[in-house]
């Protein structure tokens, strides 16, 4: 800021009614006088003058009974507001030359312009790296997370199916068991009825009159007709020749 635009600053604080310019540093009573000054204001230590004669500038007001001692807030300084400027100076000169303002106005080399916007155009490309990074683990995260979700689930699941299979497979079981009981309880008693009818028959017994065969055999008489018997030879003689 220049001068001028430092004493317009002051000028519209709330807290200030008039603005003097050109003050002096070493202040007499002449000037107190002459602006109707009743109390000066400034921090306690002691401050001397640019000829290094005077221990402290403000030891006349001071005498005098003039002197207010302001106190300093603490973490507000001009050291720590110079030092800052000076730390972020290339990202000011950056943020202005984006504003439309030229190198020279800034009083910024060619050659300095050129590397402060590729290490800008770096710092970005490194940020939208790192803003990816986030979003990545961010999304990584959440299918970790589904994942944990999803796993509890299929363990759930398989254990539920494990038992709905397994207690299918105790009543297919069961009921296989069951039937092939029945077909065997089935046969069994087929078997059984057709065993006790192979032994009834068994058990019968055939009787026979001896004597009936006796008398048939008695009554049979045979008679042989030996005439026959001489003519059959005859005639197979008849044949041979």
């Amino acid at each position: 800021m220049t001068e001028a635009e430092r004493y317009e600053s002051l000028r519209h604080c709330k807290w200030v009614d008039e603005v003097i310019p050109d003050a002096p540093w070493v202040i007499d009573q002449e000037f107190l006088d002459k602006h109707q000054i009743d109390y000066v204001a400034h921090d306690s230590l002691p401050y001397a003058d640019a000829s290094g004669a005077a221990n402290d500038v403000y030891e006349f007001v001071k005498a005098a009974g003039k002197f207010k001692e302001t106190k300093r807030t603490e973490g507000i300084s001009t050291s720590d507001i110079i030092m800052r400027i000076v730390k972020d100076y290339n990202q000011y000169v950056m943020r202005n030359l984006d504003r439309g303002y030229s190198r020279k106005e800034l009083n910024v080399s060619y050659v300095k312009e050129k590397r402060l916007r590729v290490n800008m155009r770096l710092k970005k490309l490194q940020e939208k790296v790192k803003e990816q990074q986030e979003k990545v683990g961010e999304k990584i995260q959440t299918v970790a997370m589904h994942r944990d979700e999803w796993v509890e689930n299929a363990d759930r699941w398989v254990a539920g199916f494990l038992e709905m299979f397994e207690e299918g497979c105790h009543k297919m079981g069961t009921a296989i068991r069951d039937r092939i009981q029945e077909r065997l309880k089935g046969q069994l008693s087929r078997d059984s009825g057709f065993l006790l009818q192979i032994e009834g028959d068994e058990e019968e017994e055939y009787y026979y009159d001896d004597d009936e065969y006796d008398d048939d055999d008695d009554d049979e008489e045979y008679y042989e007709d030996y005439d026959n018997y001489d003519e059959i030879d005859k005639k197979n003689e008849k044949e041979r020749k």
